[in-house]
């Protein structure tokens, strides 16, 4: 079944399961159960000893614990436990009470939240957990749904990192493509300086930050989101009252301590920003051998280990401004308790969403749609849109741009010189926006997971919420590496493109300001 079409099905069996049950935990447990039959050929004694292995592997791997699960863990649990530190010393209500007259708006509120995406551009998970935690007073205040503010986080996390070279994704692709560009011999490019010339031929990532604004100001809502954002605005509810509770979400559990203060939430998370890219730093300065820069040290940093010490530092620092509040005050025990109860949704989705994404490495997913690329001979003009489409296909299936980079870039570099070296450039970019596209529409994507926790959204409601913006920033950009290929341009794609977006947006707006008029 290796390596096969059948090698689909477990994939495609998950993403069919969420729609139709919206119940992940049982979608992500039948595609890895089918995975693994698959894999022994319907033998059942060896599946579940595969599911077994598959799970202790997530810990110890070749005999030694994997650190960078067990700490990225740790770090939701931390991350738990000082959002709870914050509701309960008042720091939450206090810098809502704030903002909500500095930002008078839903759509300052909105924009807000965008623009704290784009400045934390370090790595998509401490940009999808940190973002939340800031943003998310002054969302509640506007009546903002907790779906929508999933949405922002994530359309301003991976598509800002996948563009910034200093990054932990930025410094991952530079390294990639080194490698490629040594062993195909290229050698009029440098890896950094081909980095820079793909930005503008992200499309997709352009488009997914840009419709963010559009539908921040325009007031864009479509689908599921208009209903999440329906219901907010007429009855406050930020969440589906008919969903279980989310992870991060405490607004019920604890009385804000009247004494709380601005300070009480922003030097915790400003502690946290800092503590953590120090430690990013640090790590990757240790790591580095030679030729330190800070290319080399963002390609070398520990990212799952500087999440957990400023995870840790945030929390001492929260726990000693709630220690220093008068009483009475919340248990200092109840508060740690119930910050990382909160967080364990989020913990089981994540383990099994690597749980499917090991088993469907095992059946070569990746390597079989990566083979359709190899067989097809076509116009190298449509190689830019097939590179998009197929690493779209694969991130979707997979759940990991990381491994579709790792997969996709080598072959578009070694099809692109083969058959036109004038669109190496816009393939490898092409692949970098389709994984970033097929991770925003797979409810399996690390990045998917940690953006509902961050924002305190439930899961499958960010997912079903965000996939008609994805669905039209991929069709612009679908039309737009058609356009690459045929001009080999890429202002007048880029344009067309953002037209496209903008267009969308413009008529979703006005269909909406016509119900609202009958």
């Amino acid at each position: 079944m290796e390596g096969t079409i059948f090698s689909l099905i477990p994939a495609v069996l998950m993403l069919v399961l969420v729609l139709l049950t919206r119940n992940v935990l049982l979608s992500l447990g039948t595609g890895i159960i089918v995975g693994a039959l698959l894999i022994h050929d319907f033998s059942i004694l060896d599946s579940f000893k595969e599911i077994g292995m598959q799970f202790y592997t997530l810990f110890v791997s070749d005999g030694t614990i994997n650190t960078g699960n067990v700490l990225l863990l740790t770090f939701l649990l931390l991350l738990g436990v000082m959002t709870a530190f914050l509701q309960a010393s008042g720091g939450s209500r206090a810098f809502g009470d704030w903002m909500i007259k500095k930002v008078k708006t839903r759509s300052g509120a909105q924009a807000m939240s965008a623009v704290l995406g784009l400045i934390i551009f370090i790595d998509d998970y401490f940009n999808s957990l940190a973002v939340g935690q800031i943003a998310r007073p002054l969302t509640d205040r506007h009546k903002i749904s907790r779906a929508k503010l999933a949405y922002i986080i994530d359309s301003t996390s991976a598509p800002v990192t996948v563009i910034s070279p200093i990054s932990s994704w930025g410094a991952y692709i530079i390294g990639i493509m080194g490698g490629l560009f040594a062993a195909n011999g290229i050698t009029t490019l440098e890896p950094l300086e081909a980095f820079i010339k793909m930005i503008p031929y992200n499309l997709y990532a352009i488009a997914a930050v840009i419709s963010v604004f559009l539908v921040a100001y325009l007031k864009a809502d479509i689908g599921p989101m208009r209903k999440h954002e329906i219901r907010a605005i007429k009855t406050g509810e930020l969440i589906d009252p008919k969903q279980d509770k989310v992870p991060g979400d405490l607004s019920d559990t604890f009385t804000p301590h009247q004494g709380g203060k601005i300070y009480h939430l922003l030097v915790p998370i400003g502690v946290l920003i800092v503590a953590t890219v120090s430690s990013m730093v640090i790590t990757g300065v240790i790591a580095t051998e030679e030729n330190v820069n800070i290319l080399t040290i963002f390609a070398n940093t520990n990212v799952n280990l500087s999440l957990f010490a400023g995870g840790i530092i945030a929390v001492l620092t929260s726990y000693l401004f709630h220690m220093g509040q008068r009483k009475p005050r919340n248990s200092s025990l109840k508060i740690v308790f119930e910050g990382a109860k909160t967080m364990m949704p989020a913990i089981y989705i994540l383990l099994l969403a690597w749980m499917i994404g090991s088993i469907i490495g095992v059946l070569e997913t990746g390597e079989y749609l990566a083979g359709i690329v190899n067989d097809l001979s076509l116009n190298p003009a449509f190689l830019p849109f097939l590179f998009f489409i197929i690493a779209g296909f694969m991130a979707l299936a997979t759940g990991t741009s990381w491994g579709t980079f790792g997969i996709m870039l080598p072959i578009a570099a070694e099809v692109t010189t083969i058959t036109d070296m004038e669109m190496l450039i816009p393939s490898m970019a092409a692949v970098l926006a389709g994984a970033v596209f097929g991770d925003h529409c797979t409810p399996i994507s690390d990045t998917t997971i940690l953006s509902a926790t961050g924002a305190g959204a439930n899961h499958i409601d960010h997912v079903m919420t965000q996939l008609p913006y994805a669905f039209i920033s991929a069709f612009a950009a679908s039309i737009g590496y058609i356009l690459v290929g045929f001009t080999n341009q890429v202002i007048l794609p880029l344009a067309v493109s953002l037209s496209i977006v903008i267009a969308f947006t413009t008529i979703i707006h006005f269909m909406k300001n016509t119900r609202t008029e009958e």
